[in-house]
């Protein structure tokens, strides 16, 4: 499989992720199944934010954002359901103009030393951003049934 194979896989994860979220509704922006959890909107936030940090820890001269507290403020500014979905729309977006864009060579090229994923390669964040979005693509769905809803099947668009 050749990098630009993930430009159709990170298509498939953001099509699959918002198909589950398009139930919800603007007052189940705040719901939250327990103390200590997100709410909706952290959660597609959160997923929004990730691919973010994912992508801007590979680019040349970074690092990854160990600043969690700074990251956790950042996530919390966003007060309603379009603002989340909004902002995951444009992260996977990037995402996708990112492995189109960039040649083989930028995603073989091994991380520096740092904090985190050292010596990995670089393409090791598009795994990353697919596994990580659809674990919460799974939370989400939970959160519709606790807010009544019937998420789509994601992976049928009709």
């Amino acid at each position: 499989m050749s990098y630009k194979d993930y430009a159709d896989k990170l298509r498939s994860a953001r099509e699959f992720f918002e198909r589950t979220i398009d139930c919800l509704q603007e007052e189940d922006g705040t719901f939250q199944p327990g103390t200590g959890t997100f709410t909706t909107i952290q959660q597609i936030a959160h997923a929004a934010q990730t691919v973010d940090w994912f992508l801007q820890g590979i680019e040349d001269g970074q690092t990854f954002n160990t600043d969690f507290e700074g990251l956790e403020k950042e996530l919390n500014q966003i007060k309603n359901l379009q603002g989340a979905k909004s902002w995951f729309e444009r992260s996977m977006a990037e995402a996708i103009l990112a492995v189109e864009q960039k040649p083989a060579t930028f995603w073989q090229k091994k991380l520096p030393e740092g904090p985190m994923f050292a010596g990995l390669p670089r393409s090791f964040v598009l795994d990353g951003i697919l596994d990580h979005t659809a674990h919460h693509r799974g939370a989400l769905a939970v959160y519709a049934r606790l807010c009544g809803h019937v998420p789509a099947m994601p992976y049928d668009p009709l």
